[in-house]
């Protein structure tokens, strides 16, 4: 009795670490190819080549994690996944429409005749938009409990817009290393342009949060956590800084054959990432959905959960491995992307 009692509390707690590991390493990852895919449309034709080959050996396995973490959802917490899903049925449709829309135009536009290219470049940008404006709203309506009207809509739909500048941001930092020459100069001038953007969805998000939640707001201005946490705000506005001051001398470095610093921007970016996501998920914690459902109420019987865990434990480091062998083949400046 008391190891299946144990087995109840901890399990959940398990699982819940690894669909967010699973959720973390697709924003990030799948972030700076959407990223890419959105800012498709400012680049020219030989441009645009360059920029899919930067993200081609690795586009598809990154999106293996948003499959992972969905799939953790629906079979270890069912409950939350059939709440979830019947506040957020629409765009996550459309989510995958995007998804879908922009997988079809990356393997067609490289064997498409010339007169026919520019329109599958529009399919995948239009397809890299459209799911990540979705994922933020969606983002945003968890953040406020599914609140239904339209503040509710509103506030999601902003942070679709500022997650759309992140994953912005994430694309043309991660061009600034994988690029040279104009295009190398166009992604710090891109970097710049989604830094604001960004900076305001993380700060929507964070006043959001606590006014949203009484609960939320003890956890973070209760004393002692209120010193306790202080680093976290702190530390993210000082990798904007490091970010901006960075882009701001990237220029002339650059002009000058000097790729000194090239990665600054893109790791701190990340670090951004991880520590926004770091303090969203102390916020929400326990709760799948907010204040109403905590991961103990949503989660599978600890039977099944122990079956599932057998599988998550060998799928986890498969997809690891394969990650990290893919970066490290491919790593190094992009050239136009071919089918000889």
């Amino acid at each position: 009795m008391n190891e299946m009692a144990g087995a109840a509390y901890w399990l959940p707690i398990i699982f819940l670490a690894l669909m967010a590991i699973a959720m973390l390493a697709y924003v990030i990852l799948d972030g700076y190819d959407l990223g890419v895919g959105i800012l498709l449309r400012a680049a020219n034709d030989e441009q645009k080549d360059t920029m899919i080959a930067s993200i081609g050996p690795f586009w598809d396995a990154n999106e293996t994690w948003l499959v992972l973490g969905v799939g953790l959802l629906l079979v270890a917490f069912p409950l939350a996944h059939g709440v979830i899903l019947r506040w957020l049925y629409l765009p996550t449709a459309l989510m995958l429409i995007g998804l879908i829309l922009r997988g079809v135009a990356f393997d067609f536009r490289v064997k498409a005749q010339a007169q026919h290219k520019p329109l599958w470049d529009t399919a995948f940008f239009a397809g890299s938009l459209l799911a990540a404006i979705c994922q933020g709203y969606m983002l945003g309506m968890t953040i406020i409990g599914f609140q239904p009207g339209i503040w509710g809509i509103l506030f999601g739909a902003m942070i679709g817009l500022c997650l759309t500048a992140g994953y912005g941001l994430l694309g043309s930092t991660w061009l600034i290393m994988k690029t040279e020459g104009e295009l190398q100069l166009k992604a710090v001038y891109w970097a710049l342009r989604s830094l604001g953007w960004t900076g305001l969805g993380i700060a929507a998000v964070s006043v959001a949060t606590p006014i949203i939640s009484e609960r939320i707001f003890d956890k973070w201005f209760g004393l002692p956590w209120i010193f306790l946490l202080s680093p976290i705000p702190l530390a993210t506005a000082v990798l904007f800084l490091v970010i901006f001051r960075t882009l701001k001398r990237l220029p002339v470095r650059l002009q000058q054959g000097n790729e000194y610093g090239i990665w600054v921007p893109f790791a701190c970016t990340v670090g951004i990432f991880l520590l926004a996501f770091y303090g969203l998920a102390y916020s929400l914690y326990p709760y799948l959905v907010i204040d109403r459902l905590t991961i103990w109420q949503a989660a599978a019987s600890p039977e099944s959960l122990k079956i599932i865990l057998v599988g998550a434990v060998i799928v986890l480091p498969t997809i690891i491995g394969y990650t990290i062998f893919a970066y490290r083949v491919f790593w190094g400046k992009a050239t136009a992307l071919r089918y000889d």
